[in-house]
C-alpha cells in the first residue's frame, strides 16, 4: 500500500477498518503492505486457532489470522467459508515478519496528529490490545497493538532462555548503569526489559514520549529522586501523545541529555525510520525484536555513551 501523504514527523496515517459490525480500529499505515479481498486460503491441522489458514501471496506464504478473535479472549466465533471470502487482509510487515490480518471491511485512510492519540485507558480484554485511542468525527478509535498479536498468535517473541555471547570485559564495563525504555507495546517492553535484566542494568520505564519527557524535565531540575544518571535511552517510535521523533527533539534540548545516546527500537521496517531517526537526533535504529542483536546494541551505546 502506498501513500502520498507524509507519516513523519508530528502526523500520521492511519488505516480505519472493521472487524465485525460497525465499530472501527486503526492501524498505522507505515506498517501495511497492502489490503487485498481475501485470497485463497490453505488450512494448516495443527494451526494456532486464531490462524484461519496460509496464503500464497507474491511469492511467499503467509499465515492470515482472524485478527477480531486473536484480540478477544472470549470470542469463540467460526467464521463460514462464505464470511472468509467476503472479507479483506491486511499484509503488514512488522519486527521482521510478513502476516495478513483478515477483517470484516475497510473504511478509509486519515490524517492523525501524534498528539491527538491518546494513551488507553488500563483493563483487559480488547482493551489490552491497544496501543492508542483517538477521536475520528467524534467517535473513538482504538490503535490494535499488533506486536502483542503477532507475539501471542505466531509466537514472534524472543526466548528468555537463550545465552548470551557477550565478552565478559563489556558486561562488567556497563553493569549496574540506568537505561530509560519509552515504548506503548507491552509487548516490547517487557522483550527490553527482559534484555536489560539479563545484562545487569537497571532501568526506568514510560509508556509514551511525554512521559519519558516529563521524567527527564524532573532529571534536568534536578529533583531529589533523580540522583542516578541515566546512561542510554532505548525509545520506541510510534507511541500516543508524543511520538519517538518529537521526544527525542526535546530531549535533546536538555542539557543534561544533549549527548546521551539514544536507540530507537521500532517495529516499523525500511530505510525512512533510519533516516527520520538519525535527523531528529537518534544515535541508532534497530527493528525488533532479536535478543542479541538488542544486547549488542545496548552494549555497544553504553559503553559509546559519554560517562555521567
Amino acid at each position: 500500500m502506498t501513500s502520498s501523504l507524509s507519516n513523519a514527523g508530528n502526523r500520521l496515517e492511519l488505516l480505519l477498518f472493521y472487524l465485525s459490525g460497525k465499530r472501527r480500529f486503526a492501524i498505522n499505515v507505515l506498517k501495511i503492505k497492502e489490503v487485498i479481498p481475501c485470497p485463497l486460503l490453505h488450512q494448516l491441522p495443527s494451526a494456532d486457532p486464531n490462524i484461519l489458514g496460509i496464503a500464497e501471496m507474491r511469492g511467499k506464504t503467509l499465515p492470515i489470522i482472524d485478527l477480531a478473535k486473536a484480540i478477544s479472549s472470549s470470542s469463540k466465533r467460526s467464521l463460514s467459508e462464505e464470511q472468509i471470502k467476503q472479507g479483506s487482509v491486511i499484509t503488514t510487515e512488522v519486527n521482521r515478519s510478513h502476516q495478513g490480518l483478515w477483517i470484516s471491511g475497510v473504511d478509509k485512510i486519515v490524517l492523525c496528529d501524534w498528539k491527538d492519540i491518546l494513551p488507553p485507558a488500563k483493563g483487559s480484554g480488547i482493551g489490552s490490545y491497544t496501543t492508542g485511542v483517538t477521536l475520528i468525527n467524534n467517535e473513538l478509535v482504538q490503535l490494535i497493538d499488533i506486536e502483542k498479536v503477532l507475539g501471542e498468535v505466531l509466537g514472534l517473541t524472543s526466548s528468555h532462555t537463550e545465552e548470551l555471547n557477550v565478552d565478559q570485559s563489556k558486561l562488567e564495563a556497563v553493569f549496574g548503569k540506568l537505561v530509560m525504555i519509552v515504548d506503548d507495546s507491552s509487548m516490547a517492553m517487557k522483550q527490553t526489559i527482559s534484555a536489560l535484566d539479563r545484562l545487569g542494568l537497571k532501568h526506568i520505564s514510560a509508556n509514551d514520549g511525554k512521559v519519558a519527557l516529563d521524567i527527564l524535565t524532573d532529571y534536568q531540575n534536578g529533583s531529589p529522586h533523580t540522583i542516578e544518571p541515566i546512561s542510554m535511552i532505548i525509545s520506541d517510535i510510534e507511541m500516543p501523545e508524543m511520538n519517538g521523533y518529537t521526544f527525542v527533539k526535546k530531549a535533546r534540548q536538555l542539557s543534561k541529555f544533549k549527548d546521551i545516546h539514544v536507540l530507537m527500537h521500532t517495529s516499523l521496517n525500511g530505510s525512512i525510520n533510519m533516516h527520520e531517526a538519525i535527523a531528529c537526533g537518534a544515535n541508532d535504529v534497530l527493528t525488533k525484536f532479536v535478543l542479541d542483536e538488542l544486547v549488542e546494541k545496548i552494549i555497544e551505546n553504553l559503553i559509546a555513551s559519554p560517562s555521567k
